[in-house]
């Protein structure tokens, strides 16, 4: 399914994303790999084993891309122009390999782009949740969208 255009959303609109993903130890190290992240938190079982958590945290970076490109499918597939920000990104739950997530998004404001009249600014709440159903990822999105072209 592609995405949807600005003038098919609508303010309250919720999509719970069909598409889940578990996460790989494999995916973690190289995601902070490829970002030269060096936290030991990541990417030493050693190290990561006498803290708190007992394991590796999968990247919060890896989390928040992974439940915002669960949204795509069902929302901006071919209709964004381009992410304008992120605020109020939080990670009240850790991730860890071997969790599956998914993602839950929420159409929070439409309004009209005042310099490009065939196009629009979506608000968007991203919240992602693992197995338990627990929240390890909400953020808020502005997304500059496609209108509808007119035929």
């Amino acid at each position: 399914m592609a995405g949807l255009f600005f003038d098919e959303l609508e303010v309250g609109q919720v999509f719970d994303h069909e598409i889940r993903r578990t996460v790989l130890e494999n995916d973690n190290m190289l995601f902070s790999a490829l970002t030269y992240n060096p936290a030991q938190l990541h990417i030493d079982h050693a190290y990561a084993a006498q803290t708190e958590f007992g394991k590796p945290l999968v990247n919060s970076i890896f989390t928040l891309g992974l439940v915002i490109g669960l949204s795509v499918q069902d929302t901006t597939l071919g209709t964004t122009v381009a992410n304008l920000g992120m605020t109020d990104t939080t990670f009240p739950k850790p991730v860890f390999a071997g969790d599956t997530i998914r993602s839950r998004t929420t159409v929070m404001e439409l309004r009209e782009s005042k310099s490009r009249p065939s196009q629009g600014i979506v608000t968007f709440e991203h919240v992602g949740l693992n197995q338990r159903d627990e929240v390890v990822c909400r953020t808020i999105r502005n997304a500059l969208m496609l209108k509808k072209p007119v035929q």
